[in-house]
């Protein structure tokens, strides 16, 4: 099976798709060397295998699906791709802002509508550096995911489902390097998956508030989770230990800016809504601060 989609231009399809994979091992995403975008998921009717390319001169976009879930795949492509979201209502009130703004105009906020297959990987990088959560997503889905249909690249895997991360015994997520209250937190989500699935319809505030009602689940995760579930332009991620820096530092040169005064300096973006796009093009675009001069304190550590 397969559909056509024409996206508005300019359109970025490598900037708009490359926050769902989880680093250049991600069993779930993948990008060939000649610009294919390969995605497998476990959607509502089955699995499904995606295969995404830009078409002739690049204005087409078209996927190729296969499996139980390849219609699901395809009717929801272009919300996928980001065709919901409107960069137009976008006004940056910062001159780095308004230049990454300008140099990345085709970029697309995408979303998925599928919150387990993103609330599994954030849980894992609670707390713990990028390259252990990359390991530990990598080594579960190779041993517990499923093969996906049609011509999947080597290695690629299905996510579990729900009744498969439950029947995880406790010695593999030791293995995989997951700790007891990650394990315990995705454990817990997955007795509610049903409705967390629901956030994924639900205004921000509403969605933001269903997935903290799970313990071990915070404003940092739950943002996370829906900034790639939802397209949320404004779930704009709290109690990360990088972030705060990095935006202080491209606005104003500071280095020991707080979540606080982060919310300050973007409070220009929130009656629109777009605290979360204006961060994303700060990290495209702004002047970013020497992590081996400047490290954040260790309290800010919240990443729930």
């Amino acid at each position: 099976m397969h559909r056509c989609w024409v996206p508005p231009t300019p359109y970025d399809l490598n900037r708009t798709l490359r926050v769902l994979r989880r680093g250049s091992g991600d069993p779930t995403c993948r990008l060939d060397d000649d610009g294919t975008w390969w995605r497998v998921s476990r959607t509502p009717l089955g699995p499904a295998t995606l295969r995404i390319t830009a078409a002739g001169d690049g204005r087409d976009i078209v996927g190729h699906a296969w499996g139980p879930g390849a219609q699901w795949a395809l009717a929801t492509l272009p919300v996928l791709l980001g065709a919901d979201d409107d960069p137009d209502v976008f006004v940056p009130y910062h001159r780095v802002v308004a230049a990454a703004h300008h140099r990345h105009a085709g970029l697309r906020l995408a979303r998925t509508g599928l919150v387990m297959e993103t609330l599994v990987p954030t849980i894992l990088e609670q707390r713990i550096t990028t390259g252990s959560a990359r390991y530990a997503w990598r080594r579960l889905l190779r041993r517990y995911g499923e093969q996906p249909p049609g011509p999947a690249p080597a290695g690629m895997r299905v996510p579990p489902p729900v009744r498969g991360w439950r029947m995880i015994p406790s010695w593999e997520w030791h293995r995989a390097g997951v700790d007891r209250a990650r394990a315990a937190t995705i454990l817990r989500a997955c007795l509610y998956a049903p409705r967390l699935e629901e956030a994924a319809a639900m205004p921000l505030p509403q969605a933001m508030a269903r997935l903290q009602h799970i313990p071990g689940i915070g404003p940092w995760t739950a943002a996370e989770t829906l900034q790639r579930t939802n397209g949320a332009a404004d779930a704009l991620t709290l109690g990360d230990l990088h972030l705060p820096a990095q935006i202080g530092y491209a606005l104003t040169g500071r280095r020991d800016t707080t979540d606080d005064d982060m919310l300050d300096l973007l409070a220009p973006y929130a009656d629109a809504e777009q605290r979360h796009r204006a961060a994303r093009l700060i990290l495209l675009g702004g002047r970013m601060p020497n992590r081996r001069t400047h490290r954040a304190p260790h309290s800010r550590i919240a990443h729930l």
